[in-house]
């Protein structure tokens, strides 16, 4: 019999299969994909945040919600922890000018290439193609290359993914087999996602073009950073940081000139602006990029009145029809209730059965905040079952 099953090879599982082999348990890795580590690879292809470096306090607060296992989770490795695993593996970090932590390689390639031999030396044994089926009389059903397979662990920590990116093996499929099993989970919604704004043509010589050194605010939630236009809307990190509160029907509102007061842009309207036409008044006096000045125009004739003119400025509703689909998000929320799990990450009504990662119902804006809480609830369902496996099932 094997002693530990993990079912799906992205970051959460692979965490788990490592602390459980740690702990000396036999642990097979079930992965649905030819490959494990798909989504992170690709995450990793315009450099890997592997986590970010604040305060606690606001690191926590980026997380929503926030139940007891997963600030556990992430109260037992956090940040540094995160580092100092990366390191271990040979993969040193730096921290960026805004806090987000990098591998120095930049790349996932060579620290997934690292885990993966240091998981084989410790003796996991990892099988692709391996696609969970559901629970047929406590055992675990598979399809595998060679036909049917069940396997009878004495602990599992299933990693299964959230909805996005299903070419990479997050498709959700999941969530039919647990509501067959009276296991309930919430829908899936994107989260981290793209909004779809149908523009006019004088739009289109911008796409491309990031915004910097802007704020949005959406609701509760603020952030400071970066969106970039394209031909289907609006990217970035400064619309995934507010992207919740718009998802639930929250305005969109950019403020082009955060470090400067609505009266402060007004009394630089209200120099002479001489024979120069408004958008080379506005670049003079405000230093607005182009791409800025022609979101200004996209949401409303741009006003005479300087007092108007800045208020306009520093209050831009969005129009939009909303996100881009689940699919090219890069999270989602919903997923499995923590209400259907113990402290320990273990399911209810399923004794020795443990989840972990982003089929749980949680999320938070990119940054560094989603691939450790991956690895930390991966840590802490795998830790958990590693005790009760130890423990004879108690």
């Amino acid at each position: 019999m094997t002693q530990a099953l993990v079912i799906g090879g992205g970051p959460a599982g692979l965490m788990a299969a490592e602390v459980m082999a740690q702990d000396g348990l036999s642990v097979i890795v079930a992965e649905a994909m030819p490959t494990v580590g798909r989504k992170l690879l690709m995450a990793g292809k315009s450099g890997l945040n592997l986590t970010k470096e604040e305060p606690r306090e606001s690191f926590l607060a980026a997380f929503h919600p926030l139940p007891a296992p997963l600030h556990r989770a992430l109260e037992d490795f956090d940040s540094a922890a995160v580092q100092r695993w990366a390191e271990g593996l040979g993969q040193p970090v730096f921290t960026g000018s805004t806090g987000r932590v990098f591998p120095k390689a930049m790349k996932a390639s060579p620290l997934l290439r690292a885990w993966l031999a240091r998981l084989r030396d410790g003796g996991v044994e990892i099988r692709t193609r391996w696609r969970w089926t559901g629970w047929e009389a406590g055992r675990f059903s598979f399809i595998t290359p060679d036909g049917p397979a069940v396997l009878t662990p004495q602990v599992c920590v299933m990693a299964l993914g959230g909805a996005s990116w299903s070419r990479l093996g997050s498709d959700g499929a999941w969530r039919g087999l647990f509501d067959a099993n009276g296991l309930a989970s919430a829908p899936f919604a994107p989260a981290n996602a793209g909004l779809r704004v149908a523009w006019t043509e004088h739009m289109r010589k911008h796409f491309g073009t990031p915004l910097k050194n802007i704020a949005l605010r959406a609701g509760p939630l603020r952030s400071r950073g970066e969106i970039v236009l394209s031909e289907r809307g609006l990217e970035g990190g400064g619309i995934y940081a507010v992207f919740r509160a718009v998802r639930e029907g929250h305005p969109l509102v950019v403020d082009t000139l955060p470090d400067l007061s609505a009266d402060e842009v007004r009394a630089r309207l209200e120099r002479p602006r001489g024979k120069s036409s408004l958008a080379n008044h506005l670049r003079k006096r405000l230093t607005l990029t182009p791409a800025a000045i022609a979101l200004a125009r996209e949401f409303g004739t741009l006003p005479s009145a300087p007092d108007t003119l800045a208020q306009h400025l520093k209050a831009l509703t969005i129009r939009h029809d909303g996100p881009r689909p689940m699919d090219e998000a890069i999270s989602t929320a919903g997923g499995l209730a923590f209400a259907g799990v113990d402290d320990t990450l273990m399911l209810k009504g399923r004794p020795g059965c443990f989840v972990a990662g982003e089929m749980l119902d949680w999320e938070a804006p990119t940054g560094g905040y989603l691939l450790t809480a991956c690895l930390a609830t991966g840590r802490h369902a795998g830790k958990n079952a590693a005790r009760f496996a130890k423990g004879g099932g108690k």
